[in-house]
């Protein structure tokens, strides 16, 4: 009879034992499981909210600005020479090396008008960027879709008694009032906000830009090499980086990846302490038959291999079961904690290492077990007979 026999006969026989251990280990691996496969889900989640989030890289024109003081007293700035972007280089920014990590290239042009016998602030925007770079706008009523329709913020639409389908002349040009700006608490309450290019004939700066928002990729993003980039190919314009808001992302991201390893690990542990109390009980249940086997001729590595095939098989059964139900477990939670739909990825890497995982801590908190029961001595069983 060979030992893989005698395994799988001492399982077949206790059942509840081998339910225990499976079980045990079952639980931490498909904790492992679940906590990695929804830390990869959630993180690309998060990454492609944040891909479309605001703007990582901001470029303006360079000013050459004359700080004034007197007595101590500052008096302000003087802006000398100040330049528009044209909108026709910003095609370079397409060209850098890093152009693949560039979700959006979103232009502005800023200045103010007079409307219904008030100065108020024009912004033309791209409007099929623009409205899809900032996820946080909410617009009651519709974004723009036509050259001469208007979109106005909260506040200058009070101040203004805007209401939508309005129609309401800009410099002798009209508009159609098709959306009010939900309240954001920012600057944008104060805007009226038309296509790129009517802004740019009412403000007569034809085919000029005052700013460019760059939005970049954030599963890779090597800000600082673009803003290089982009400098080195719009050399008259100042470019930088919104580095805290790049890095307070990933840093959330790799906080979330670190709690759910920490998780994992304690999990992981417990279920290693599961396996070795069980075997070791059972070791200990099991003096006489162990005896009986040494006192048949079998040696101490025979012993120690029959622990460790027991082991080894319950740890395969249970790593197997355990990538199953903490894959059945994600697709559940999933839809709880996504706001958007995220596809569930059946990763074979993540089945071959939770097996692998369940096998070598099976198999390690068994180890002290089998060496303890091969130290049994054979005489114990020869008394009891």
């Amino acid at each position: 009879m060979k030992l893989r026999t005698i395994a799988f006969n001492n399982l077949r026989r206790r059942k509840s034992r081998l339910a225990f251990l499976v079980i045990g280990l079952l639980i931490g691996i498909a904790t492992v499981v679940t906590m990695l496969s929804l830390s990869e889900a959630m993180t690309a989640e998060a990454q492609h909210k944040m891909e479309n989030f605001g703007a990582n890289i901001l470029i303006t024109p360079k000013t050459d600005e004359l700080s004034l003081s007197y007595g101590g007293i500052t008096l302000g700035g003087v802006t000398v020479d100040p330049r528009e972007i044209r909108e026709a280089d910003l095609d370079r920014i397409l060209t850098i090396p890093n152009r693949r990590n560039i979700a959006a290239v979103a232009p502005k042009i800023l200045g103010a008008v007079q409307v219904k016998g008030e100065r108020v602030m024009l912004m033309g925007v791209a409007a099929d960027r623009e409205f899809h770079l900032k996820r946080w706008w909410s617009v009651d009523g519709r974004p723009l879709a036509a050259t001469n329709e208007l979109v106005a913020g909260s506040a200058v639409a009070r101040r203004l008694g805007l209401v939508m389908g309005e129609t309401v002349a800009i410099e002798d040009f009209p508009f159609l009032v098709t959306g009010i700006l939900q309240e954001t608490g920012s600057q944008d309450d104060d805007l009226l906000i038309a296509s790129l290019p009517t802004a740019q004939i009412l403000l007569g700066k034809p085919g000029l830009v005052s700013l460019v928002e760059v939005a970049a990729l954030c599963g890779d993003c090597p800000v600082d090499d673009m803003v290089s980039q982009i400098a080195a190919v719009l050399p008259d314009v100042k470019v930088g980086a919104i580095q805290q808001v790049v890095k307070s992302r990933m840093h959330a991201i790799e906080q979330f990846q670190v709690f759910a390893f920490g998780v994992a690990a304690v999990v992981i542990l417990i279920g290693a302490l599961v396996v070795f109390v069980t075997m070791m009980g059972s070791v200990n249940e099991r003096t006489r038959e162990i005896g009986i086997f040494r006192a048949l001729g079998f040696r101490r590595g025979h012993v120690v291999s029959l622990i460790l095939t027991e082991a080894f098989w319950v740890s395969l059964l249970a790593g197997v079961l355990g990538f199953f139900s903490g894959m059945l477990a994600t697709r559940l939670l999933l839809p709880v904690l996504a706001e958007e739909h995220v596809h569930l990825t059946w990763d074979p890497l993540l089945a071959s290492g939770s097996i692998l995982l369940a096998v070598v801590v099976g198999t390690l908190a068994s180890l002290y077990p089998a060496l303890h029961a091969s130290r049994l001595d054979p005489t114990e069983a020869l008394r009891t007979l």
